[in-house]
């Protein structure tokens, strides 16, 4: 479900797959392909914003944000965001680009506790 996205968001989540971040990839090679047992998408238009991986099957959203995300503009961007997507039914997890590169054992039990609870 895109929630009113409009086409120019499609274009930029087009160009987002192409210029994914290390993390990202590293991510996504571990849950594209049902390989938690649930279909994402990655780089997922919702209204105006891009989601980086989305699960409709579990309404499930992850984030995965490097440093920038630390800045206080930037967080309340985020959470703002969050909070609108929430309203809508989704449930978000969020991992910074350390976690997925040094703990990406830990990122995906996480992932997986959070696809059986729902």
């Amino acid at each position: 479900m895109h929630h009113k996205a409009k086409g120019n968001t499609f274009e930029f989540a087009r160009m987002l797959r192409k210029e994914s971040t290390e993390a990202e990839d590293r991510l996504w090679q571990k849950v594209r392909g049902q390989r938690l047992g649930v279909k994402f998408r990655r780089q997922h238009p919702i209204d105006k914003y891009i989601v980086d991986f989305y699960c409709f099957e579990k309404k499930l959203i992850i984030e995965v944000d490097g440093g920038i995300h630390l800045d206080p503009e930037v967080k309340r961007n985020d959470e703002q965001r969050q909070t609108l997507i929430e309203s809508l039914g989704y449930r978000f997890l969020r991992f910074t680009n350390n976690e997925v590169m040094n703990n990406i054992v830990e990122v995906l039990d996480k992932i997986r506790k959070v696809i059986q609870e729902s």
